[in-house]
Parts: C-alpha cells; sequence; structure tokens
C-alpha cells in the first residue's frame, strides 16, 4: 500500500475513465502504459473480480495501486464529482452529450470560476476545454460522432438555426442567476462553439477593491468625477477593462444622472442604467449608437470600445459638449492611448483639452500559495534590454497540485498604470502630438513596475509577466 497524503493526476489522466465509472468501481488513474492501466485503488475494492470487469470495459490490464480509504475518497470528490457531468459507461471513454451533460458541465464551469467554455472539433476526436484565470484547460474529450449531437443542442438551447453550418452563428442562454453567450463559428472539420458565461450578480463590482494603488485610484476618482470629458481604459482582451468599467458605472451611479451604455456584450445588469447591446448586423454600431444617445439627454455614455476613428472623433465630440465619456481602447500602455488616437487623426488639441485620464490595466495570473516553488534568480530569464530595477536572489515560479488543477496559478491581479491631465502633459500633448513618450516627464508606476513589485513579494512569476515586460 502506498501511504499518500494526495493523489495526483493530470488532465490527461483523468480522461481515462468517466465519473460514473470511477465512482461504481471507487478507483482513479493512476498511469497508462501501453496495454496495461494502473489504478489507484481502496485496499476493500482490489479484487479480481474488480479487475476483470474493468479490463472487460476498458480492453486493457488492470493493475491495482492500493491507497488508504480517504486518499481514494478525497480524489473522487477533487477529480469526479458525481454531479459534473452524466456518464456513460461504454468503454470507459465516451460520454453523454445529452442535455443533462450540457447542464452539468456549465455548473462545473461557473462552480470553478470558469469564463469561457469552448467546443472543439478535429479530424479524428473533439474535446471540451474551460478558460481558467485566463488559461484554457482541457476538461473532456468526446467521440467525434457525437459532437455534431451536442452542437444542435447548444444552438437549440441558444434559438439558433441547427441548418446552418456555414456561417457564424451568436446566442444567447438564460439560466436562473446567469446567462451565456453563444458563439458559434464554422471550422474545416466542423463547428467551434464559446459559450462565455455573463454573471447578473453585482457585488463584488466596487471600485476601490478592482486594485488601484492609492495615488492611482484618487487620480482615478478624480477624473471620473467630472461632469465632462474622456475616460479611457486601454489594454489587450481579457484584461479587466470592462469590469473596471462597471465599477465605475456602479459608483457613479446615483440616480441623478441620465447613463447610458453601448456594449458587446452586456456582460452585467446595472439596475437604473440604461444598456443597450450592439447588433452590427442591423446597423447598431457603436458610432450609431453614440449618435442617438445624444438626443436622449444623457449626463454619462459609456462606450463598450472605441475601434475606429470615426467612434474616437464621435466620443471626443460628445465629450467637448458637457457629457462624460467612459471607454476602452486597444493599446499597451496609457501613454500609448494618447498617441493612437493623434494616429486615429483626432487633433491633438482636442485630445488635450478633453482627455481627463488615460489607464492602462493588465491581469497577472496569481501563484498557487499550495505549490509555489522558490526558483534561484537568473538574469537570463528577463527580456534582453530589460533593466531589474532591483536585485534578487530568488523569486517563486509555478509547480502544480489538484489545489490549481496542475497549472501553478489560482486567481489572477489586476496592474494599473494611471496618466491625469496636468498642465504639463496637456502642453507635450498640443506641442509634440507625433512624440509624446519621449517628451512627457511625469513620474507615474508603470505596469512593469507594479509587475516586478509582485514578482519580489511572490504573488506571481517571471513566466507571467515576461510579455507584459517587452511591451512596456
Amino acid at each position: 500500500m502506498e501511504y499518500l497524503e494526495n493523489i495526483a493526476i493530470s488532465v490527461e489522466v483523468r480522461q481515462i475513465i468517466n465519473a460514473d465509472l470511477a465512482h461504481h468501481y471507487r478507483v482513479v488513474p493512476k498511469k497508462e502504459s501501453g496495454e496495461a492501466l494502473e489504478l489507484y485503488v481502496s485496499t476493500s475494492n482490489a479484487t479480481q473480480t474488480t479487475a476483470e470487469e474493468l479490463e472487460l470495459y476498458l480492453g486493457k490490464r488492470i493493475l491495482f495501486c492500493e491507497v488508504p480509504e480517504q486518499v481514494l475518497n478525497k480524489a473522487l470528490y477533487e477529480y469526479y464529482r458525481k454531479e459534473e457531468f452524466t456518464g456513460n459507461v461504454d468503454n470507459g471513454q465516451t460520454i453523454s452529450t445529452g442535455k443533462d451533460f450540457l447542464d452539468n458541465l456549465v455548473m462545473e464551469a461557473k462552480a470553478i470560476g470558469s469564463s469561457d467554455i469552448h467546443f472543439e472539433v478535429y479530424e479524428d476526436e473533439a474535446r471540451i476545454r474551460f478558460r481558467i484565470d485566463g488559461l484554457l484547460i482541457e476538461k473532456y474529450k468526446l467521440p467525434k460522432d457525437s459532437y455534431l449531437e451536442m452542437t444542435n443542442k447548444i444552438k437549440i438551447e441558444a434559438n439558433l438555426d441547427i441548418t446552418e453550418k456555414r456561417l457564424p452563428q451568436d446566442g444567447r442562454i438564460n439560466y436562473e442567476d446567469f446567462d451565456i453567450r453563444v458563439s458559434i463559428l464554422p471550422t474545416l472539420h466542423g463547428e467551434k462553439t464559446v459559450m462565455r458565461l455573463l454573471g447578473r450578480d453585482t457585488s463584488h463590482l466596487n471600485l476601490e477593491d478592482v486594485g488601484f494603488e492609492e495615488k492611482q485610484y484618487r487620480i482615478y476618482k478624480e477624473a471620473i468625477k467630472q461632469s465632462n470629458g474622456i475616460v479611457l481604459i486601454s489594454g489587450p482582451t481579457g484584461s479587466g477593462k470592462t469590469t473596471t468599467l462597471y465599477a465605475t458605472l456602479k459608483l457613479l451611479n446615483d440616480n441623478k444622472r441620465n447613463i447610458v451604455t453601448v456594449e458587446d456584450p452586456i456582460e452585467y445588469t446595472l439596475k437604473g442604467i440604461n444598456q443597450v447591446q450592439l447588433k452590427e448586423d442591423i446597423g447598431l454600431n457603436f458610432t450609431s449608437a453614440l449618435r442617438s444617445f445624444l438626443r436622449q439627454d444623457p449626463d454619462i455614455i459609456m462606450l463598450g470600445e472605441i475601434r475606429d476613428a470615426e467612434t474616437a472623433k464621435m466620443a471626443i465630440r460628445a465629450s467637448l459638449t458637457g457629457h462624460l465619456v467612459l471607454s476602452t481602447i486597444h493599446t499597451n500602455s496609457a501613454i500609448g492611448t494618447i498617441s493612437r488616437l493623434v494616429d486615429m487623426g483626432v487633433p491633438a488639441f482636442y485630445i488635450a483639452e478633453t482627455l481627463n485620464a488615460s489607464v492602462a490595466q493588465r491581469l497577472l495570473r496569481r501563484l498557487c500559495g499550495s505549490c509555489k516553488e522558490q526558483v534561484p534568480f537568473d538574469s537570463k530569464d528577463f527580456p534582453m534590454g530589460y533593466t531589474i530595477p532591483k536585485p534578487l536572489e530568488s523569486y517563486y515560479g509555478p509547480k502544480g497540485c489538484p489545489d490549481c488543477y496542475y497549472t501553478g496559478y489560482k486567481g489572477r491581479v489586476a496592474i494599473y498604470e494611471v496618466i491625469p491631465m496636468l498642465d504639463d502633459i496637456v502642453s507635450v500633448i498640443k506641442e509634440h502630438p507625433q512624440n509624446i513618450k519621449d517628451n512627457i516627464k511625469y513620474d507615474y508606476q508603470t505596469l512593469a513596475d507594479k509587475a516586478f513589485d509582485l514578482l519580489s513579494d511572490g504573488t506571481t512569476s517571471i513566466e507571467e509577466i515576461y510579455s507584459l515586460l517587452i511591451n512596456a
């Protein structure tokens, strides 16, 4: 008998058997070697009869590795919770793709904090992956002939056309306390489906808790308290920009102002705020919605994203006429946002007069507190040309354990850089619109500065901040 405290199995090994089979025979896979399969089992279940039945189901020679009952129970709970999905005990690897499976899959994703579920089909098989803390984790594999049935059930739930397989489709599924946005895309071997989980609970949307440093929070709050002007938050997709905007709207929603938004998608429903869902197929885009908003006597306008020059100019124009405009934009830094507006053709004078604050944001994965390990410092791990602010003898890196699904990370932390429109900065924008970065002398905490602080205190790893340092 092996005296283990925990049984650790990878995502790949977990796929060998399904939950029904694991609980019925009370076994957990250890490893697969050719025609043999080694399973963890408690002493009371390590019988010849059990081995023979499993050999019939799985078509492999079964070897048992005995472990204490409490260790096995913990592993069954962690890896094969019965409520997670409904499985067919066929060959031990196929799963039911009925509605119960789909509902239980969604509930599992929600329970573990997944933001998206990816259904992907390839030449010989299909797979299901969850996005957890920004990283895709493979959860299940299913036969290709079951995948079409699964896709059709999703389409029916989302009120989509099950006969349309040539064009992308978008739909929505409503659950009791959350919604799901469904996106279907035709690919080489079939249709890929992504389900994004959209919560309705806004209790966690508090601006003081999103991650601003004290000075940054003070500057940002001053910028959004203005009756007019524009506040822009930059960063790549999935960097938490929309969450920051929702927290901002929640703070500003005092029942004394008319607040309107246009979003794609509407991720949270905010009581007392007029939210509009983008519908580009019928001409309702950010620009057309903004034109309509200006006839609705708004005080605050939130645009989900500034994607083009026309929308940028309209947003600037709206801020000039007495409205506070909040939006996001795709740039690498807070200064880069100003340069991007110039590149879009917005006159530097208007940017200087209307921009209240420029904010850049990223999300970094937190190292798992249960398994992170200390790593000796090596300057070669850092990007070439990057100056390390202060020397380190060591830092922490990811290892992987059951608590973090063997990724080494658990949860994420937001980091920001915030630039206010001080007189010196306004003058630089007006006088040096084509070379803003080299002329702004304002001393502020950059994304790279904060990232290094989090590396130094063991919150995140060098692998996690590598790309951020390169683009800083």
